[in-house]
């Protein structure tokens, strides 16, 4: 489908096809991060993810669209088109990694890699109705990715099954240890933010929450919608290449680089204390439990043609906390939501917890799957 592939190499490489977002270096394959300055770049070094992946026996299927320079939920790239949603067509597949979901949900592959950091592996994988994993906050190394808020990105697996993003976290950090769970019942569980989900949502993310037999309902802490720390970081990113280059920078994200651009040193030290605050305030609520599940997102895909910018706060609102904390973080396809497409459950964990997260998500997709 148009809008998915940026670039593609010569030929089939040896190994299972995996989709790279445009954002991760490939050697000798144009690599644009999504950004009409880097429409020309051809790297001499992949990312080192991509390196991995190739030394497992992987190769690269070729580079998906993204939101421009991985700033936004949408993939609305105004140089390289929006990425489509084959799952929902006509609706928006998500971003920033919209082009590795759309790349799985066309069954042009089954494996990609993306990035997150605030939710752009999970919400084009719950957009497009496939499994996204945000890993730990430094598992993953983000060398020879773009940065985006260095603090907070991170590379992780996209694929059509759990067990497919965990083969392929094996090879993106090799020090990864899989978990097994007997079963769902050995886990404590919290559900919580339901409240935040359009109805159908909520009822597809409540009863695959009720799989878990030890769950209980509680208040977990949402994450500052400030975020001055977190928009700090893209400006010192972002101050040498912009300055100069404006008029080659989307309208969506000019602006966003503009208002970072304004951030005071007293705005983003505010900031960095309110994310270290939320860090104890969520350690409190999820004392004594082994998982938070959640909805991924409130809402099924919007419309292609709503603006980025009226989407962006509830957008990130359930996926953001979790890049803020640096947890693990799953989004899981739980059935149809409003309009009959995809819903998505969000499990996650204190950090370090990858292997317990993807462990349930094995269990409670076989379960889903059956039912």
């Amino acid at each position: 489908m148009d809008g998915i592939w940026l670039a593609r190499p010569d030929g089939a490489g040896a190994g299972e096809p995996v989709a790279v977002k445009d954002l991760l270096d490939t050697a000798g394959l144009t690599t644009t991060y999504g950004s009409a300055l880097f429409a020309d770049h051809v790297p001499v070094a992949s990312a080192e993810a991509v390196q991995l992946l190739e030394a497992g026996g992987y190769s690269v299927a070729g580079k998906t669209n993204l939101h421009e320079f991985a700033y936004g939920i949408s993939s609305q790239n105004p140089h390289y088109g929006t990425v489509p949603n084959p799952a929902a067509p006509g609706r928006l597949a998500g971003g920033s990694s919209g082009g590795s979901a759309a790349a799985i949900a066309a069954g042009d592959v089954e494996l990609a890699l993306g990035s997150d950091s605030a939710g752009s592996i999970r919400i084009p994988a719950a957009w497009c109705g496939v499994c996204g994993f945000k890993p730990t906050y430094g598992l993953v190394s983000p060398e020879g990715c773009f940065p985006l808020a260095p603090s907070y990105d991170t590379v992780g697996p996209m694929a059509l099954s759990v067990e497919r993003c965990e083969e392929l976290l094996r090879v993106l950090a090799p020090e990864y240890a899989a978990a097994q769970l007997g079963s769902l019942e050995e886990l404590e569980v919290a559900v919580a933010w339901l409240d935040h989900a359009e109805p159908l949502v909520c009822e597809r993310v409540a009863a695959a929450a009720a799989v878990f037999p030890r769950r209980r309902e509680i208040e977990f802490p949402l994450a500052t919608s400030e975020r001055r720390d977190f928009m700090r970081e893209v400006a010192d990113v972002h101050r040498p290449l912009f300055l100069g280059n404006e008029e080659l920078y989307g309208d969506n994200v000019r602006g966003k680089i503009e208002r970072a651009l304004r951030v005071s040193d007293a705005e983003a030290t505010a900031g960095q204390r309110e994310r270290a605050e939320y860090c104890e305030r969520a350690a409190e609520a999820l004392a004594g439990v082994d998982l938070l599940v959640t909805p991924t997102m409130g809402f099924v895909a919007p419309p292609a043609e709503l603006d980025e910018m009226e989407l962006r706060g509830r957008g990130t609102l359930l996926t953001f906390p979790f890049s803020a904390l640096g947890w693990p973080a799953l989004a899981l396809p739980c059935g149809a939501g409003e309009d009959g497409l995809p819903a998505s459950i969000q499990l996650a964990a204190p950090a370090g917890a990858d292997a317990l997260v993807l462990a349930a998500g094995r269990l409670l997709e076989a379960r889903l799957r059956a039912s």
